[in-house]
């Protein structure tokens, strides 16, 4: 089983990273742009074959390591 983990931050916090990608398509002639948020995507293989214990696996494994979850909201995505 695959696991796709998308990681932003929350609204809220401030993405200076978000700002900079914004002002550089701006600079590129993107002038309807806005709100830019920039995040991260994590891709794991699991060996479980059972989805919500993979579920569980994954939510563990973000509270834990993968996201802080006092800034970043995270979703994951499962797949055979």
């Amino acid at each position: 089983m695959k696991a796709s983990v998308f990681i932003t931050l929350k609204s809220g916090v401030l993405d200076p990273q978000g700002k900079a990608i914004e002002g550089a398509l701006h600079g590129l002639g993107f002038e309807d742009v806005s709100g830019v948020r920039q995040g991260k995507l994590i891709e794991i293989e699991l060996s479980e074959t059972d989805e919500a214990k993979a579920r569980a696996d994954v939510e563990r494994m973000c509270e834990r390591l993968l996201a802080n979850p006092v800034m970043e909201s995270y979703r994951i995505e499962l797949s055979a």
